[in-house]
């Protein structure tokens, strides 16, 4: 009962917040690509075992999603060390009350395991499982299948947990999980090592044998005890305090940065922006997985003549950071930007220290996509047009439209489903940026050749790069139109 009336608390403070109902559409929006979704993976789901029927002549479907599950639990481990949030409780407020210690902590601890999200992927598995699991086996196995599911998501969900109360969810952190994850996946796809043939020796245990769930159960129960331990050490906030600031970071050096005068400053303290708010560490995570987002184009033989797909990969990958920041560079500012307009600071030097700092997103996602380059030199030839268009076109772009965007953004507030800031705008600065350019490279290669229609962006790119004192002037321009629009918008809390 004491769980349920916490539980419920915790809805109405979301339903009771201001920012819930100003943020409905943005909220409708989304739901009704959570709909689309749905619907997606329930289609996948009655579709998968006739995909992995053709995929292997010797395996089954079942035992060929066995062998895929050690994989999805490290993904999804890696995705919610990344996007869970963590359960939170005003413990001062409820420790003077007749609670138990061991209530509040059982729902810090398995109030997530209640998320709708959680639980997304069984539109998949389920209908897997009465299509596919029942065909080959048996209803009973079915239901171990299905079961063992829930259990690894469980898994997942309190292991990512308490691997973020434990060791943080810093740069180095979140660096060292996205190293793990790519080295898994990298060891896969070039055959040095497959983790194919243990896990399913491992899930075939649990969905086989009758006890095999108790497997399962027991790793569920480790995970829990776990955070328990975590608690039962840190339930206190001034010992979790005092373990705070033994494990307390310094913040990168970034003094360097000084001998470039104000622009340098401003390039610096954005990036100690970036790495101490969890909202905009967690689209610096982000980045890094959808960095692997050309293996699923590049690797394809549909997509191999689709050239203006593959620019919008291309342009998509080696601006990625770009795109991140770039659409709320000026937003993530909002909390101080009253202050920031009474310095003696002028609107191009600020322009300025984000332009420099866009262009150095840009080079670090070109030389991390360069590994694609093995893939042929038309992929290097998308790849360089793409920078340079992005580097002389798209920054421009960004700076000049991003100035429309009025919604206040506070970096304090958890980042995990926060569409703070986020309006039909924000999708409609992406538009030209990212289609435009997609469209004239599909034209131009239909009509002329691939090599007219990358030769075209190119030189926009290096035009643009030419004119950038004229271009950054025409944003600064349109910032000084826009400030007290801007400075007006930010004022409005949610």
């Amino acid at each position: 009962m004491l769980i349920q009336n916490l539980i419920t608390q915790d809805w109405k403070k979301g339903f009771r917040a201001q920012g819930f109902y100003k943020n409905l559409a943005v909220s409708i929006m989304m739901g009704l690509f959570g709909l689309y979704m749905a619907a997606s993976f329930l289609f996948l789901g009655f579709s998968l075992n006739e995909i992995l029927e053709k995929a292997d002549d010797k395996l089954n479907p079942t035992e060929l999603f066995n062998g895929a599950m050690l994989y999805i639990m490290i993904i999804g481990l890696a995705l919610r060390f990344f996007l869970q949030q963590l359960n939170t409780l005003n413990l001062a407020s409820y420790q003077v009350l007749p609670i138990k210690r061991s209530s509040l902590i059982n729902f810090l601890i398995l109030k997530p395991l209640a998320s709708p999200a959680n639980y997304f992927m069984l539109l998949v598995v389920v209908p897997f499982a009465v299509k596919s699991v029942v065909g080959y086996y048996s209803a009973t196995v079915a239901l171990r299948f299905v079961l063992s599911f829930i259990f690894l998501v469980w898994f997942d969900s309190l292991t990512a947990a308490f691997l973020k109360r434990k060791f943080g969810s810093g740069v180095l952190s979140g660096v060292i999980v996205l190293l793990i994850l790519v080295s898994v996946i990298a060891l896969e796809y070039f055959k040095i090592f497959s983790l194919f043939h243990y896990s399913g020796l491992f899930y075939g245990f649990i969905v086989f044998k009758p006890y095999g769930l108790l497997v399962a159960l027991l790793m569920v129960a480790v995970a829990y005890l776990l955070n328990r331990w975590f608690f039962s050490v840190n339930y206190y906030a001034e010992k979790f305090n005092q373990k705070l600031e033994r494990n307390k970071t310094v913040a990168t050096d970034l003094s360097f940065l000084n001998r470039f005068g104000i622009i340098g400053e401003l390039i610096g303290m954005e990036i100690k922006l970036i790495l101490r708010h969890k909202r905009t560490k967690s689209l610096l995570y982000m980045s890094g997985i959808f960095l692997l987002y050309g293996l699923m184009f590049y690797t394809q033989k549909v997509y191999a003549d689709s050239y203006s797909m593959l620019f919008f990969v291309a342009m998509f990958m080696t601006g990625l950071l770009m795109l991140m920041f770039g659409q709320w560079f000026i937003s993530w500012d909002s909390s101080h930007f009253d202050c920031l307009m009474t310095r003696n600071i002028p609107v191009r030097t600020y322009m300025s220290a984000n332009y420099y700092l866009m262009i150095a997103f840009n080079v670090l996602c070109f030389v991390l996509t360069t590994p694609y380059f093995l893939f042929g030199m038309k992929i290097v030839y998308l790849h360089v047009a793409a920078f340079i268009f992005n580097v002389g076109v798209n920054i421009f772009l960004l700076m000049f439209l991003t100035t429309f965007n009025t919604k206040r953004v506070d970096l304090s507030k958890p980042n995990v489903m926060n569409y703070q800031g986020t309006t039909y705008k924000s999708f409609l600065i992406v538009l030209p940026i990212m289609f435009v350019p997609m469209a004239i490279v599909g034209i131009m290669s239909n009509f002329l050749s691939v090599g007219a229609a990358l030769w075209t962006l190119t030189i926009m790119g290096l035009v643009g790069i030419l004119l950038r004192k004229q271009l950054l002037t025409l944003c600064v321009n349109q910032f000084n139109r826009r400030k007290y629009k801007l400075a007006e918008g930010f004022r409005e809390a949610e």
